[in-house]
């Protein structure tokens, strides 16, 4: 009598064997966007925390003599749901409410950092970004110049969007920005310095 011992395979079952279902998961894991990693956070390789603000980015007019260049910034692991970013420079120690120096709202969610100088050289314009009126009486960035006397902090802040419908145009005042940008923040990062004379 002959035994016929080959092995007959399972019916399938429409299931990706285990291996082939853990291999699967983990490829799509690898390929969704790169949002909260781990803390959102903002880095320049102009400005250092709590460090002092160069001279490229200080106001070039009345007493204080820098080039009035915006600093270059780049952010990490936006949280989920992001859509867009706006970006404010604000000194809490100017006498009265604050000194607005920079607020830009209509970052695309594609763009994760902006070039030093993105104020004054076209591309925020390129990217359909807006800048509010500062603080100077100037549409975009006015950099630090303090009166004599103690330094000043400037808090950089980059807000993580939940959408892009910003009822702000360029040249608004910043406080109008900074409200519109806070009614669709869903977090926000943060990079203080300072500056005195």
């Amino acid at each position: 009598m002959r035994v016929d011992r080959r092995i007959t395979p399972p019916a399938p079952s429409g299931r990706p064997p285990p291996f082939l279902a853990a291999l699967l998961y983990a490829v799509a894991l690898t390929a969704l966007p790169a949002h909260a990693e781990g803390p959102f956070t903002v880095t320049s390789d102009d400005l250092s925390p709590g460090g002092r603000v160069r001279a490229a980015n200080v106001f070039d007019r009345g007493d204080c003599k820098g080039g009035n260049h915006s600093p270059q910034l780049t952010w990490h692991n936006p949280p989920p749901g992001t859509h867009g970013y706006a970006v404010t420079i604000f000194d809490p120690d100017a006498p009265g409410h604050g000194w607005w120096h920079w607020a830009v709202a209509g970052i695309p969610a594609t763009v994760m950092s902006l070039p030093a100088d993105a104020s004054a050289s076209g591309f925020l314009r390129r990217i359909g970004a807006s800048e509010a009126r500062n603080d100077f009486g100037i549409d975009g960035y006015g950099g630090p110049c303090p009166p004599p006397g103690k330094p000043h902090r400037y808090v950089i802040t980059v807000y993580a969007l939940k959408g892009d419908d910003l009822r702000v145009a360029q040249g608004r005042p910043a406080p109008m920005f900074e409200h519109e940008i806070g009614t669709l923040a869903i977090g926000t990062a943060q990079l203080t310095v300072n500056y005195g004379q």
